[in-house]
């Protein structure tokens, strides 16, 4: 169990306003995987993580966005927090960063609000996938299938709704993670 994401390299991104268990919890359960992980992000130094609405710890930043480059990584983790994907999503560095992954159909799990992003980067459409419940508008107005669940996967996009649901989401991110690139074809058409 340790060591099935040895060799894999997985960014997670984030700033100010996360949700701190949304990204420490999804960091511990990789490293014990045997990924190697980096908190990448806009600032520098440390961000500010949040216990819903109120500061928790400042959590070490390990390479500033503008210095990541997204083909160095196998897969992607966006954690939650509201401050935290509505401040990404109106980076343009940072929305590029998430649509390498979305374009080159490497794995991406996202929890709680951090499909925002997502949505910016034109990674949700016709994606069956799950959110915080305030999302469910947003994802389904950008051609999302958005489903009330504690873990949603399609085709290596692990969605989760909340901190409650960290267990779940824990265990298909590795799992996906593990597999890899998907190719996105429908199981008819590779037939």
């Amino acid at each position: 169990m340790a060591e099935e994401l040895k060799g894999k390299r997985v960014a997670v991104l984030a700033t100010d306003g996360v949700e701190q268990v949304e990204l420490t919890e999804p960091v511990k359960a990789l490293k014990a995987a045997g990924a190697q992980v980096e908190v990448v992000s806009p600032k520098e130094g440390r961000l500010q993580g949040y216990k819903h609405d109120q500061k928790g710890d400042v959590i070490t930043v390990d390479r500033m966005l503008e210095q990541a480059r997204p083909q160095d990584y196998e897969a992607l983790v966006l954690p939650g927090g509201v401050m935290n994907p509505d401040t990404l999503r109106t980076i343009p560095a940072a929305v590029a960063f998430v649509k390498h992954f979305v374009d080159t159909k490497k794995p991406i799990a996202a929890i709680c609000h951090g499909p925002w992003t997502l949505i910016n980067a034109g990674g949700v459409k016709g994606k069956k996938m799950t959110s915080w419940p305030s999302l469910e508008a947003d994802l389904r107005n950008a051609g999302a299938n958005w489903v009330d669940a504690p873990v949603v996967v399609d085709m290596g996009l692990v969605t989760s709704r909340k901190p409650d649901d960290l267990g779940q989401f824990c265990s298909k991110m590795i799992e996906e993670f593990r597999e890899g690139q998907h190719d996105h074809r429908h199981p008819q058409a590779a037939e």
